[in-house]
């Protein structure tokens, strides 16, 4: 770098930063609140595993099976019994009311049917809004129904003359192993809080280039900016937006940091810093891009929160990618927090090689530097613009 370029960089720098000490609130959305967002975030998630969900169980029958189930239902780790439901209307108002997430219902004449060999049911109630909720409830009630069967159909078996083991091995002929070969703990921490944050950092990542480079268009001073540079746009805009970058960079390195106290972060960390500081990187760009082509605040803003604001839900963590329409598909896979997501559960939890996900950091790195050169060709066609001046 030449000496006139760093002196470039070096004004416009000290000009950036003297911007952010003025402006408390855009210093504070670049440093403590995101990381304070990210702490809270590995605090809401800290419990691991959702366990002892209310759900209440109404029971017709009052029988010595019905309390039997209970008691297995209320040993699930998951589950927690609530206070018993005296009829449907109570049963339905503790649904509605968000009192229980589900209402297991016990007929009457369950435990007639089960001593006179027929086949009996039980009704669970649950509200599916709650995916994660419901498929937890759902698992452990199945659980405990059929620990219960299983126990019933054995001791009959005894009772007709067969011998203990072969009665158990009798009545399971066929059993599947289930083996969960990654996140094998459903830790939630590992999994959502981890998801959550990058997708955090992109989105206030996109805001900060959008603001950085439309405020300077807003107020009509985008021509002191690059008077700044002297005029040189390479220097004017990397200048520009570097403190951004560092800031929101310390607040992902802090979040590494605690994420390895707690021992979630295996050998593949410093891959994935490398894949977060270009994910940002480009996403600063494409603020600043649109911005300068928007050749409005307002709009750039728009932009940036109808990009990154729903690129979670796009990004295959929540839903399936291949589940999704084509169309939907489609734009999920133009999102680079798609691609991110991917390589990074691939880093955390299936075992992925740093070098496996080298391709992605140097399209990541690529898409960056194209922004950044378009936002470049941009910016002397728009500063000295007296028309882009005063938009908001």
């Amino acid at each position: 770098m030449t000496s006139g370029r760093r002196s470039a960089w070096a004004k416009v720098w000290a000009r950036e930063w003297a911007q952010l000490r003025a402006s408390p609130l855009d210093l504070a959305m670049l440093s403590w609140v995101p990381l304070l967002l990210g702490l809270l975030m590995l605090w809401t998630f800290s419990a691991g595993l959702a366990s002892r969900l209310p759900i209440a169980v109404l029971d017709q029958d009052h029988s010595a099976a019905s309390r039997q189930l209970q008691r297995l239902l209320d040993a699930a780790p998951g589950l927690r019994l609530a206070r018993p439901l005296a009829d449907a209307a109570e049963a339905r108002s503790a649904l509605q009311g968000g009192a229980v997430y589900a209402v297991l219902v016990i007929p009457t004449g369950l435990a007639r049917e089960l001593k006179s060999g027929r086949a009996a049911s039980v009704t669970l109630l649950h509200n599916a809004q709650f995916a994660t909720h419901s498929g937890l409830i759902q698992k452990d009630v199945r659980g405990a129904v059929g620990t219960m069967s299983a126990g019933i159909e054995i001791l009959a078996r005894e009772k007709r003359g067969q011998a203990p083991q072969a009665a158990t091995q009798g009545f399971e002929p066929l059993r599947a192993g289930l083996s969960s070969q990654y996140n094998p703990a459903l830790n939630y921490q590992q999994f959502l809080a981890t998801a959550l944050m990058p997708a955090l950092l992109h989105l206030l990542a996109m805001v900060a280039g959008a603001w950085t480079v439309g405020r300077e268009l807003r107020d009509g001073t985008s021509p002191a900016w690059l008077d700044a540079a002297g005029g040189q746009t390479w220097p004017a805009l990397l200048a520009k937006l570097a403190p951004a970058w560092l800031l929101l960079g310390a607040v992902d390195a802090a979040l590494m940091l605690a994420l390895l106290g707690l021992g979630l972060l295996p050998s593949g960390a410093p891959m994935l810093l490398a894949l977060h500081a270009a994910l940002l990187a480009l996403y600063l760009a494409l603020g600043a891009a649109v911005a300068l082509l928007a050749r409005s605040l307002r709009l750039a803003l728009s932009a940036a929160g109808f990009i990154t604001a729903p690129a979670f839900a796009f990004s295959g963590i929540g839903f399936p990618l291949m589940a999704m329409p084509e169309g939907a598909r489609l734009w999920a896979e133009a999102l680079p927090l798609t691609w991110l997501m991917q390589a990074q559960v691939g880093l955390l939890q299936q075992g992925w090689t740093a070098q496996r996900a080298l391709p992605l950091l140097a399209a990541l790195t690529a898409a960056a530097l194209a922004l950044l050169a378009l936002a470049v060709w941009r910016l002397p066609r728009v500063a000295h613009d007296p028309a882009a001046w005063g938009k908001r």
